[in-house]
């Protein structure tokens, strides 16, 4: 559900008071742990450090982030990989394969 048209986009507080202290060119920077926040017009080309509960990850507002929410570009799960040794051994044929035929290609 989007939030009603009346209140417009909710961005936080913080976020606001410092891009309005910034100089327009200026390379600005923002460390921030409001996921919620919306990206609004004003935030293009602006870098956030987003928070994803390890790391803060960086996010550059573009123009087709416009509406989004900064939480959706700093993932908070990792993805290590699926299988167990069957998946390895197939990984360690494939290597192989390359290996051979970039030695084939060399001669």
């Amino acid at each position: 559900m989007s939030r009603s048209l009346k209140k417009g986009p909710y961005v936080h507080p913080s976020i606001l008071k410092k891009l309005a202290r910034a100089r327009q060119g200026e390379l600005l920077i923002i460390k921030t742990w409001a996921r919620n926040s919306v990206i609004t017009p004003e935030m293009i080309g602006v870098v956030f450090q987003v928070h994803n509960g390890k790391i803060f990850i960086e996010v550059r507002a573009r123009e087709e982030m416009v509406g989004h929410r900064l939480g959706e570009f700093a993932p908070t799960r990792k993805f290590v990989r699926h299988g167990g040794r069957m998946q390895k051994e197939l990984e360690q044929k494939a290597a192989q394969t390359e290996v051979e035929k970039a030695k084939v290609e060399k001669k």
